[in-house]
C-alpha cells in the first residue's frame, strides 16, 4: 500500500486492506476474521461456531421428495418401460431407500446427542477424544 494510506491508518496498524483487522471483531460486529498468506494469495476466514444440525430434517424432506417422485410415476410405469426409462423409477425408490436408511441413522445419532450432549463436538479444532 502507498506510504499516505500507511499515514491515514496509523503507522503501527497491520496492513490488511478493506479495513479488516488480522484477528479480532470487525467494525460493523461481524464475526472476528483471522487472515491467512500462503504464497502470494491472502485468504480471510471468519472465526464461526458451526450450526448444531443434527440432520434428520433434511432427510426428511429429501425422503419426501423422492416419496413423491416414486409415487408420481407409478402411473405411468407403462409408458416408462416402453420408452426405455424406467430406470427413473428405480433411482427414485432407491433414493427414498437411502433417504429412509440415513434418517434412521441421523436420528439414531440425535438421540445418542441428547445423552452425552460433549460427545462429537469440536473443542479447539479437534475432535472429542471419545469420537477416536
Amino acid at each position: 500500500m502507498s506510504e499516505h494510506g500507511a499515514a491515514a491508518r496509523g503507522a503501527d496498524e497491520p496492513e490488511t486492506g478493506a479495513d479488516l483487522p488480522r484477528s479480532g471483531r470487525h467494525e460493523l460486529g461481524h464475526p472476528a476474521v483471522t487472515e491467512h498468506e500462503i504464497g502470494r494469495r491472502r485468504y480471510l476466514v471468519a472465526q464461526v461456531e458451526p450450526l448444531d444440525v443434527d440432520g434428520v430434517r433434511t432427510l426428511a424432506i429429501g425422503s419426501g421428495v423422492w416419496a413423491v417422485a416414486v409415487l408420481a410415476m407409478l402411473p405411468f410405469v407403462g409408458s416408462l418401460r416402453e420408452h426405455d426409462r424406467l430406470g427413473w423409477l428405480w433411482t427414485a425408490i432407491a433414493g427414498l431407500g437411502l433417504g429412509l436408511l440415513g434418517l434412521a441413522y441421523c436420528r439414531h445419532r440425535r438421540s445418542a446427542l441428547k445423552r452425552t450432549p460433549s460427545r462429537g463436538r469440536l473443542e479447539d479444532g479437534y475432535l472429542d477424544a471419545a469420537d477416536h
